[in-house]
């Protein structure tokens, strides 16, 4: 059945490949960006997925967005939150902005946005709600605690909206991916990065498809049975 798709960060790296995945599965897919227009602009030429702008971290900018999106391209049934950042540093080096910045991008935006679709699902009876967390959030990493524990939060809000949701037919459910060939994991320093991949045990990065076909699934009408539930995409990095 053709569902309505929402992918925070949909344009690029993880959220492209989940975003062109749940196209290939038939859905209507809105991509949601912030930063970065001009890969927003080619990504949907390239496609044919509608494109929209706002800020995750702002929740009645989340509130008109997907008012928005809903108006162009009907209820939204399929609710990806993969929009993410990164601003790394020692604890003891870390100051405010780069606290909050990470913990209202990364953890605020999944109250923002499952505010706003919840009762639309609960009216018609069916969800499906995958929210992206990290290997890191299980783990930690050394210079993220403001990652790790957005990315641990997550797993905590996940479970209680799963508990939430499910007499009414939502699923909620976290995929917590481990590296991957993006451009976020392209920054790290090359000698840094080989020794993340030693760490990895099938010996190489993830790829952003290796993710978006779990996240598929999962927003497939016939997952109807799982929800609450973590699933690693780590290489055996991290097993849990």
């Amino acid at each position: 059945m053709q569902r309505t798709a929402l992918v925070t960060g949909g344009t690029r790296g993880l959220g492209k490949a989940i975003s062109l995945a749940l196209q290939a599965g038939g859905h209507r897919v809105a991509a949601v960006y912030h930063c970065n227009a001009d890969a927003a602009s080619t990504f949907s030429e390239a496609t044919a997925i509608p494109v929209f702008r706002w800020d995750v971290s702002d929740f009645n900018a989340c509130r008109d967005g997907i008012a928005t999106v809903e108006q162009q391209l009907g209820p939204i049934d399929i609710l990806v939150n993969n929009a993410g950042i990164t601003s790394d540093a020692l604890l003891h080096r870390m100051d405010p902005d780069q606290w909050w910045q990470v913990i209202n991008t990364n953890l605020g935006s999944m109250f923002n946005m499952c505010r706003h679709v919840m009762e639309g699902m609960r009216a018609r009876e069916f969800g499906r709600i995958v929210n992206i967390s990290s290997v890191n959030g299980e783990k930690g990493q050394l210079g993220q605690a403001n990652y790790a524990a957005a990315k641990a939060g997550i797993l905590g809000f996940s479970r209680a909206l799963a508990l939430e949701g499910a007499r009414k037919q939502i699923t909620v459910n976290a995929v917590a991916p481990g590296y991957c060939d993006t451009d976020m994991v392209a920054e790290v320093a090359p000698d840094v990065l080989q020794k993340i991949i030693a760490g990895i045990p099938v010996g190489r990065l993830g790829t952003p498809e290796d993710i978006a076909r779990l996240v598929a699934f999962l927003a497939d009408d016939a997952s109807g049975f799982i929800t609450g539930a973590t699933f690693d995409v780590n290489g055996g990095q991290y097993m849990g």
